[in-house]
């Protein structure tokens, strides 16, 4: 890692408790703690001067503090499941914001995204320096036939006749993987969502784990792709 006027802070949000599945940010893929996997991207990175994580956790701040992370200890109503991931990291912020300088840039990571890169990172971290972006994320290309419960097709009119996939307009999914702002106007308007905002295309960034079988997708495709 290495400092520069475009430097950014990390800040990964890792909570104790989990309905889906218990301990998720501990659960191991490709024998590394989650938590640890997003550490070790924010590591990779060009950009990331400093990395954080954010928890209530004893275990999840010991992991953290092993793979060379500091830790910022929250509340309980801070990691709760009402709890908004922008409410952890305005609390981080503000702790660390009575040491030392913030960075320009702030980029939050989630433990779900067990792919992530730091080549990524920097990616999404580089739309920030384009003039008037106030923020930037991550978002996924999608192809495919979106439909309401009602019947109703969303980017398609199921009565014309049958479009090819590759003709629709084009439509993008967010990956929930990586979202950066601009420190000042994050702390501003308390949400990741900084208007303007950049979506950054990353074609490979992998699953999001929100169950258990995802969990054991993740780990499968672990064993398979080069790190």
């Amino acid at each position: 890692m290495h400092q520069s006027d475009d430097s950014a802070l990390a800040l990964i949000p890792a909570r104790g408790g989990s309905k889906g599945i218990p301990g998720k940010n501990l659960k191991t893929v490709g024998g590394v703690p989650l938590v640890a996997r997003s550490i070790q991207a924010a590591q990779a990175s060009s950009l990331v001067r400093q990395v954080v994580v954010s928890t209530d956790d004893d275990a999840i701040a010991a992991t953290a503090l092993e793979y060379g992370a500091e830790v910022v200890r929250r509340s309980g109503d801070l990691a709760n499941d009402t709890a908004s991931s922008e409410s952890a990291l305005l609390h981080a912020l503000d702790r660390l914001g009575t040491d030392q300088g913030l960075p320009p840039s702030v980029v939050f990571l989630q433990c779900t995204s067990p792919f992530t890169t730091g080549e990524q990172i920097d990616r999404v971290l580089a739309a920030l320096q384009q003039e008037g972006v106030n923020s930037a994320f991550a978002v996924a290309p999608w192809h495919g036939f979106l439909w309401r419960e009602d019947g109703q097709g969303i980017n398609h009119d199921p009565q014309q006749a049958r479009q090819r996939r590759q003709d629709l307009e084009p439509a993008f999914l967010e990956t929930g993987a990586i979202y950066a702002m601009r420190t000042a106007a994050f702390q501003a308007c308390g949400s990741r969502f900084c208007s303007p905002w950049k979506p950054v295309v990353i074609a490979d960034s992998g699953p999001e784990i929100d169950t258990p079988s995802d969990l054991e997708l993740c780990r499968s495709l672990a064993a398979i792709r080069p790190e």
